[in-house]
């Protein structure tokens, strides 16, 4: 069974109109208005562009978007179905071409035959430098039992082969994209969630030297309860050394360090920045600074923020992304090669929204004992 429907095998007059309708929404894409977000939004500099990636879809819910900067231009892609767990959730595509997204498309989902579908989770994008557009993506019934999977498309974004499951427990680049070490092995951030009560969370890494067909991996980097931690990114600093940060429950973000490219790790430990229980994005930007979009806030998911460091421990106020009542989450970034910085998002969980950042713009202001400042 093919994972997606190609032009050519789109027969009938339902698809037809379906067909018409998302074209109908690319269209209205095109002119869709660059939208009010917080006030340091507004009147900030570093903003290059905002807008929303869609403004309606077939599907109600969207969530875990990831964005990857191509050949051909950025393209994104996320989950989307009646709600995040229910059997119809797909991963859909878009591509940006020139100042207007393309109407999503569903290219992945979790049929198993004719009577059992899966839901769909957390795609990743990866643009293999001269070769295909990666896409990583789960399916399963819930985090602790979902499985890997991978698909890749030749052409940017437009056609994707048939997806593969990965092997047994192996995930692929849980929520945030994967990290092409000078080796050329692809190194993929993971985490597992157990079904024990209360659900083990816990760090690992998976290596592959041929872009996700053959794989090894990491032990678990922490106990999973006295730090509860999942959804690292990877950031490079400059004397060879990796960090990982990211998501826990424990009110704060994790960090931990490499100095063998990935292959073994420190202790796990605490930055002071406050997280949310919900997943954040960071990426090494091009001058050596690191950038990290999250929550800052350990309750709810307002206001989405993006905070700047030289160092990956101390952090820098940059830019408040949203901070109207609301679900503001689950960022992926990328820096392009024209050095811009695209920032994907979960907006209300109805749409994705997609801002252009200038980082040599943005005007930093200190965080004191993690509080954000005025």
């Amino acid at each position: 069974m093919k994972s997606i429907y190609l032009p050519g095998e789109i027969g009938s007059s339902k698809y037809l109109h379906f067909g018409l309708l998302l074209a109908g929404i690319a269209i209205r894409t095109a002119f869709y208005p660059v939208m009010t977000m917080a006030d340091d939004v507004d009147q900030n500099p570093a903003v290059v562009s905002s807008r929303f990636i869609y403004e309606t879809t077939p599907f109600p819910q969207c969530h875990a978007s990831t964005i990857a900067d191509t050949p051909g231009g950025m393209v994104a892609s996320w989950f989307g179905g009646t709600e995040e767990k229910s059997p119809d959730v797909g991963i859909w595509v878009s591509r940006l071409s020139g100042d207007s997204w393309s109407a999503p498309v569903e290219v992945a989902n979790g049929i198993q035959h004719e009577t059992l579908r899966w839901p769909c989770w957390n795609p990743v994008l990866h643009q293999a430098a001269g070769g295909p557009l990666v896409l990583f993506y789960k399916v399963g019934p819930s985090p602790s039992t979902w499985w890997g999977m991978r698909t890749e498309s030749k052409d940017g974004g437009v056609t994707w082969s048939r997806s593969e499951r990965l092997p047994d427990k192996i995930f692929g680049p849980i929520k945030n994209k994967p990290l092409t070490l000078a080796s050329g092995e692809l190194l993929c951030p993971t985490s597992d969630e157990t079904s024990q009560s209360p659900s083990r969370w816990t760090v690992h890494f998976e290596r592959s030297s041929d872009l996700g067909i053959t794989w090894s991996r990491t032990e678990s980097l922490n106990d999973g309860i006295t730090i509860a931690a999942i959804q690292p990114s990877i950031l490079q600093h400059g004397d060879g050394r990796l960090q990982a940060i990211g998501r826990t429950r424990q009110s704060k973000l994790f960090t931990i360090e490499s100095d063998d490219q990935g292959k073994t790790w420190g202790t796990m430990s605490f930055l002071e920045l406050p997280n949310n229980n919900s997943g954040t994005d960071a990426v090494t930007l091009k001058d050596g600074r690191h950038l990290l979009v999250y929550n800052h806030t350990t309750k709810g998911r307002s206001p989405l923020n993006v905070s700047i460091s030289k160092d990956g421990q101390t952090w820098e106020a940059a830019l408040v992304l949203e901070d109207e009542p609301g679900e503001y989450s689950y960022p992926a970034v990328v820096q392009s090669s024209d050095g811009l910085v695209h920032i994907t998002y979960t907006w209300k969980r109805q749409r994705v929204k997609h801002v252009v950042i200038d980082p040599t713009k943005l005007q930093l202001k200190p965080i004191v004992d993690a509080k954000w400042p005025s």
